[in-house]
């Protein structure tokens, strides 16, 4: 009989040993949009973000700017891939890698160089952080980043670096 109770008393044990620290959310897809950029620069953002488990992520980010000279261009498009360090799922502090295509326009003119197409496309790849707060829900993010990125190809005129920075705020669903 005490074989029985022991059983019992250990297969109890073993199974909720598997339970989860957290309540596991259905929330895996997430769209959010960098108001920070639109406050500063004019520009739009959006992002998308699915999470792989709680602690890592995949997405990407658009944006659109009706000013080709400004530092990222009027258009860019790139994935990121980050890694959540939080306490609770899906949220806390971030490390993130990006690429980025974009393309602008250089401002600048230049004698020097003589006649030329001020119209540029390149592509960055790059490094970023952040920290994102989640309410209890896991419906509504607030998410604050940035990152410095190396383009591939500059032109003779483009900076060799390129940055990005935000104040998203997203929903999950």
């Amino acid at each position: 009989m005490n074989k029985y109770i022991f059983s019992i008393l250990v297969l109890c044990i073993t199974t909720s040993s598997f339970a989860q620290a957290y309540r596991d959310s259905d929330n895996s897809h997430e769209v959010k949009l960098n108001i920070g950029q639109f406050l500063v620069t004019t520009t739009i953002e959006f992002g998308y973000e699915y999470y792989l488990n709680e602690d890592t992520s995949i997405g990407g980010t658009m944006y659109f700017d009706g000013k080709a000279t400004d530092y990222n261009g009027n258009f860019g498009i790139g994935p990121n891939l980050r890694a959540y360090f939080g306490y609770g799922p899906k949220s806390g502090l971030f490390a993130e890698v990006f690429g980025l295509y974009y393309t602008g326009e250089d401002d600048v003119d230049s004698e020097v160089l003589g006649n030329r197409n001020y119209d540029y496309s390149t592509v960055a790849l790059g490094l970023g952080g952040g920290y994102k707060w989640a309410t209890r829900s896991q419906k509504f993010t607030i998410e604050l980043n940035g990152g410095l990125g190396r383009n591939i190809n500059p032109e003779d005129f483009q900076d060799d670096f390129m940055f990005k920075a935000g104040l998203s705020l997203g929903y999950r669903f």
